[in-house]
C-alpha cells in the first residue's frame, strides 16, 4: 500500500512539473508583416531577423510573424499601441512626421542598399536621433531600399517624357522628385501597385528594381528607366515596441539595445534590398517585352539640376527638426562612398 502511495505521489509531482510552464522558455514577440509573404522582407529579412534575435538573447527571446493585421501606414500606430511587437515601417507613409530621415532618400548617392542602410543606422546614432522622430516606439534599426527607378507601361526614354504622367510615389522624397519632374503623384501602399497600374489608374511607378518581381511589374509595366544612384531611395525603420522592451530582462535590453547589434541588422536588411534587386532586374530580363532604359548623360547633368532645391530643402528641414542636417548629409556621402 505504501508503495502505491509512492508510485501516485511521484506520478502527481510528474505531473505537476510537466504542466508548469518552463522556466527556459523563450519570450514570443510577434512581427507585423505588411508586404506578401513571398517578398523578401518575409522570406529572407525577417526569418534572418528572428536568428539574430534569438543568438542575441542566447535563445531567451524569439518571434514569429504575422500578416494582414493593419495596412503599411498603420504600423507605428500598431507597435506603439502594442498591438504589434514589431513591425517596419515606411518613413514616406507618414507625412510631416519624419524629416531627418529623408537624407538617406535625396538622390545623388552612389553605393549599394547595404551601403546606405549601414549609412543610415550610423548617421541616425550620430545626428538624426536627436530629433526624437520616433518618439513612443523604439527603433531597432534603419534600412534603405535599393535605387528607386521608373517602371512604366509605355516606354520612356527622357526626363521630359515623364512631364504629365500619373505616377504612384511612395511619399518622402519620392514625392518631391515627382514634382519636380511634373508628374501627378498617386498615393497608394505597395501592395496595391499592380491593381493601381493594371486599372490605368496610374501609368507608372517609381520604385526600385524589386518591384518587378515581388509586385508582378512585369506585367504591367514593362518598361523601365533609371538613372546612376536612382531617383530617390526609401527609407525604412524597424521598430519595436517600448513597453515590450523594458519588459525583456536587463541582459536582453543590453543585447537589443547595442547600436552594434542595430548595425548588423542595417547590414543583413540592406543586402537583402541588393538580393531582390537583382532578382527583379533578372526577372525584367527574361520577360518578353521588358525593356531597361538608362538616362542619357545630358538628363544625368539636368536630373542634378532640377533636384538640387529638394537637396538644399531637406538639409534645411533636417536642421530645423533638431539635427545638423550638413553634416549628416555629409555623413551619408562619405559613410557610402567609403563602405565596404
Amino acid at each position: 500500500m505504501k508503495f502505491v502511495k509512492s508510485v501516485l505521489a511521484t506520478a502527481m509531482v510528474a505531473g505537476t512539473i510537466a504542466s508548469a510552464p518552463s522556466a527556459h522558455a523563450a519570450t514570443e514577440l510577434i512581427i507585423s508583416s505588411w508586404a506578401p509573404p513571398t517578398h523578401g522582407m518575409n522570406a529572407i529579412m525577417w526569418p534572418q531577423f528572428i536568428e539574430m534575435l534569438e543568438k542575441a538573447t542566447e535563445g531567451r527571446v524569439t518571434a514569429q510573424i504575422k500578416y494582414n493585421i493593419g495596412s503599411p501606414p498603420a504600423q507605428l500606430d500598431m507597435v506603439q499601441d502594442g498591438a504589434a511587437d514589431f513591425s517596419w515601417i515606411f518613413h514616406g507613409y507618414t507625412p510631416g512626421r519624419f524629416e531627418t530621415t529623408k537624407l538617406i532618400e535625396l538622390p545623388g548617392y552612389s553605393g549599394s542598399a547595404e551601403a546606405a542602410s549601414v549609412a543610415h543606422w550610423r548617421v541616425f546614432n550620430k545626428y538624426l536621433s536627436k530629433a526624437d522622430e520616433h518618439r513612443g516606439v523604439r527603433v531597432v534599426s534603419l534600412m534603405t531600399h535599393g535605387p528607386g527607378v521608373l517602371h512604366s507601361a509605355t516606354y520612356v526614354n527622357s526626363l521630359a517624357q515623364i512631364n504629365g504622367m500619373k505616377l504612384r510615389l511612395g511619399g518622402g522624397v519620392s514625392g518631391d522628385v515627382g514634382a519636380a519632374l511634373g508628374a501627378t503623384g498617386i498615393r497608394v501602399p505597395a501592395p496595391k501597385v499592380y491593381e493601381t497600374l493594371a486599372s490605368n489608374a496610374a501609368d507608372g511607378v517609381m520604385m526600385p528594381w524589386e518591384g518587378k518581381k515581388s509586385f508582378k511589374l512585369t506585367e504591367v509595366a514593362q518598361h523601365t528607366y533609371e538613372i546612376p544612384g536612382g531617383f530617390y531611395r526609401g527609407s525604412f525603420a524597424i521598430i519595436m515596441n517600448e513597453d515590450r522592451f523594458r519588459s525583456l530582462s536587463k541582459k536582453d535590453q543590453a543585447a537589443l539595445g547595442d547600436p552594434a547589434f542595430g548595425e548588423a541588422v542595417a547590414k543583413m536588411a540592406g543586402a537583402m534590398w541588393d538580393q531582390i534587386d537583382a532578382a527583379g532586374r533578372k526577372a525584367s530580363a527574361e520577360t518578353d517585352g521588358n525593356t531597361a532604359t538608362m538616362a542619357s548623360e545630358a538628363d544625368v547633368k539636368a536630373y542634378a539640376e532640377l533636384t538640387q532645391p529638394i537637396v538644399d530643402k531637406v538639409i534645411a528641414g533636417a536642421t530645423k527638426a533638431g539635427a545638423d542636417g550638413q553634416a549628416a548629409f555629409e555623413m551619408i556621402k562619405n559613410e557610402m562612398k567609403n563602405y565596404k
